[in-house]
């Protein structure tokens, strides 16, 4: 399998070249289009990779696309649902962690686990659902806007907003907290953080979509606006 990225980084596309029998699973949505050599199958489960206790995928759909080259080699083209960069990341027996939305593919060899353990309930309360991405083979991150990576040398600590946080791997130390009490984190604008030790690497991106959503919304035309037009 071979893979290219095009339109970095605001617009990143994804191609993933498949020789006959390959196959790589992605997130409903994330299609652009594909071969004809290429079929897909939409299933909730998949011995091998999802097992099927855990194929709600955190917080991602519980359905996923797997495309199968069975008719000769061909092409899959993918893309993330925001605007901004993707990252590929290879794995050998090895675990990456992944917040919710931004997992978009994976290729053959790895395990989603969204069941890992005290590791959900303690990040529940950040809005965040990991997923354990285990084995070898490749995945692919995406970004809302630019990524980039952090890597902290032993004993190196820094702090990521929560919103922010995309990927880490299973190397790296991390606490959560609220920034400050709560007076400071009304007036902040932040809200639960993570810190991170070293050694290991984490990754963020450089926008989020939640103050994206929070600048729009009170600029959203509704229903006492009285331009005739209504919001379901």
């Amino acid at each position: 399998m071979d893979y290219e990225f095009s339109h970095r980084p605001s617009y990143t596309h994804l191609t993933v070249s498949l020789q006959q029998g390959e196959s790589i699973i992605a997130e409903p949505g994330a299609m652009v289009g594909h071969s004809t050599s290429v079929s897909v199958e939409t299933e909730t489960s998949r011995d091998g990779l999802l097992s099927s206790a855990k194929s709600m995928l955190g917080g991602e759909s519980m359905f996923t696309n797997t495309f199968v080259a069975r008719e000769g080699s061909g092409q899959v083209t993918l893309a993330p649902p925001t605007p901004g960069d993707m990252m590929a990341h290879e794995l050998r027996n090895e675990t990456l962690y992944s917040t919710d939305g931004a997992f978009v593919a994976g290729t053959e060899g790895i395990d989603i686990d969204s069941e890992v353990g005290g590791l959900k309930s303690m990040l529940s309360g950040a809005g965040i659902t990991p997923l354990a991405l285990k084995g070898s083979g490749t995945v692919f991150i995406d970004a809302y806007g630019g990524l980039e990576k952090l890597e902290l040398a032993a004993g190196e600590s820094y702090v990521l907003d929560n919103e922010h946080l995309i990927a880490w791997d299973d190397t790296i130390e991390y606490s959560t907290r609220r920034v400050g009490d709560l007076k400071s984190t009304l007036l902040s604008g932040e809200g639960l953080v993570f810190e991170f030790t070293g050694p290991g690497t984490a990754w963020y991106q450089t926008r989020d979509m939640d103050s994206l959503v929070e600048v729009i919304a009170p600029r959203l035309p509704n229903q006492d606006s009285g331009n005739g037009i209504e919001l379901e």
